[in-house]
Parts: C-alpha cells; sequence; structure tokens
C-alpha cells in the first residue's frame, strides 16, 4: 500500500514568511523568526515533504529567495520543491541548486506550455509539480487563476487544466482560494472535477485548520498528499502531534526513529 504524505507549505513575500487568507497575505516574520519557532532538523520527523513557493507581490527577487532557501533548507531531509515566477530552465536550475527537489510551476503551464517540456526532459517528470489555484464563480463552478491569484484565465478549470493530459508533471498541487486560510477543511469537490483527468499524484491544499482537516484530506483514496500553510495551527509540536492523530486514525504514512535516539546511535 502506498503510504500517505504530510506536506508543510511555507508562502515567502520579499523576505519575509506569510500568513494567507483567500490570497491575501499577512507578514509573520522573516527567516530568523521561522527559524527560532520552526526547527526544520526536527520538524523533517514529522513532515514528507517541504514547499516553499515565492508568491511576492511586488517584484521577485529570485537571487534573494534562492540565498534563504539555501538557509532554510540546512539540515532539513525532506524533499523540498520550490517555485514562484518560474519562466526559465535557468531559473528552475537555480532552484536545484540551492536545495530543492523539485521545482512548482504555475502560470508557466499555460503561457509557457514549452517549458514543461523542457524541465521534464532536463531533470524528470517526477520533478516538475504543477501549480492549480481554484476559485468558485457565484455559480458555484471553479475556474483557474494564475499570477498569484490576480487573474481568471477564460473558461471552465478544466479546459485552463489541458496541461494534465500531457506526460510532463510528476504531481498536481490542487489548491481552493476560497478555503486558503480559512481553516474550514479541504475544498473536497474540487477532487470530484479534477481527480478524474489526474493520473499523477494528488496534494491537496487549502483550508487545514487542525489535523483532522489533514486526516479528512488523506482519508480520500484520490489524494495522495495534504499539504498546510497554517504558520500559527502547527507551531512547537502542532506537525508531531498532527501525524500522530494521523497514524492513530489507521492512515499509513513512513516513519522514522526519533531525532534523538539517532543523535545517541550517532
Amino acid at each position: 500500500m502506498l503510504k500517505k504524505r504530510l506536506v508543510f507549505t511555507l508562502l515567502y513575500d520579499g523576505g519575509s514568511f506569510m500568513l494567507s487568507r483567500n490570497f491575501r497575505l499577512q507578514k509573520v516574520g522573516d527567516l530568523r523568526w521561522l527559524q527560532r519557532h520552526y526547527d526544520f532538523s526536527r520538524i523533517a520527523f514529522h513532515i514528507d515533504e517541504l514547499i516553499v513557493l515565492d508568491v511576492t507581490r511586488g517584484v521577485r527577487d529570485p537571487v534573494r529567495f534562492c540565498d534563504t532557501l539555501k538557509a532554510l533548507t540546512e539540515g532539513c531531509f525532506v524533499p523540498i520543491a520550490a517555485g514562484g515566477g518560474v519562466r526559465s530552465l535557468e531559473h528552475a536550475r537555480q532552484l536545484l541548486r540551492s536545495g530543492a527537489d523539485k521545482v512548482v510551476i504555475n502560470t508557466a503551464l499555460h503561457e509557457q506550455p514549452d517549458l514543461a517540456v523542457e524541465l521534464a526532459e532536463d531533470f524528470g517528470q517526477q520533478c516538475v509539480v504543477g501549480a492549480v489555484d481554484l476559485r468558485r464563480d457565484a455559480d458555484g463552478q471553479p475556474r483557474a487563476w494564475v499570477d498569484r491569484g490576480m487573474r481568471a484565465l477564460p473558461g471552465s478549470a478544466l479546459d485552463a487544466m489541458a496541461w494534465l493530459r500531457k506526460p510532463h508533471i510528476g504531481e498536481l498541487y490542487l489548491n481552493s482560494m476560497d478555503r486558503d486560510g480559512t481553516g474550514q477543511g479541504y475544498d473536497m469537490g474540487l477532487l470530484d472535477l479534477v481527480a478524474p483527468h489526474c493520473s499523477v499524484p494528488i496534494i491537496l491544499a487549502g483550508g487545514v485548520g487542525n489535523a483532522l482537516h489533514l486526516l479528512a484530506g488523506l482519508a480520500d483514496a484520490r489524494v495522495d498528499a495534504a499539504a498546510t500553510a497554517h504558520l500559527f495551527n502547527f507551531i512547537g509540536d502542532g506537525l508531531a502531534r498532527a501525524r500522530q492523530q494521523i497514524v492513530a486514525a489507521g492512515q499509513t504514512m513512513a516513519s522514522w526513529p526519533p531525532a534523538s535516539s539517532l543523535g545517541a546511535a550517532a
């Protein structure tokens, strides 16, 4: 049986890490704040993957983001996916050289469809994470938004996600803009729309407020990984306790010896 995954997402904006609610950002703290409250060498034993997204609302500084990524990932021994404004192979290489194992692309999937092909050819399909941000219209129908959630794409969400039918994406990061930061739980209805057309693993995001929401996502057979970007709900030992609840509920997840026992063995 394939193991389910718990993913922690960090949102970065011009040197600070952010909380997001319906894609409206609130500054939380800089890298020092994050390192003070989240010891990633320890957290690595409680999550399966870390995703770091540059959601800067102004002009992005890729060099500064890569420097932050390098510092952040020191001692963090889990797979790391990074993205935000990736528009070239060279930008992707910079992220990979800075500690990322995978590259997340969103807007470029629609505006530069050949980029996903190039990334898959150069780094392997498993290295490419396709992200989609969906928001429901007044009639309840989801539409895809790009440019950090500032521009809706024409047509239906499935029309905008035609790239799912091409073998260049290794995973799908499926995010609900309506639930983002609300703590109301995932929009599971998005899976009804997307999952029948998706042959790659799905990371479900947007709406987690507690461990029960993570569990609800992972309990769905269509979901391979549950993601949260809620910094305050999972500060301290929050991620450890969330994983314990998920395992206690019967979900099959990877397990590692405690960090303390590894240190003793060394």
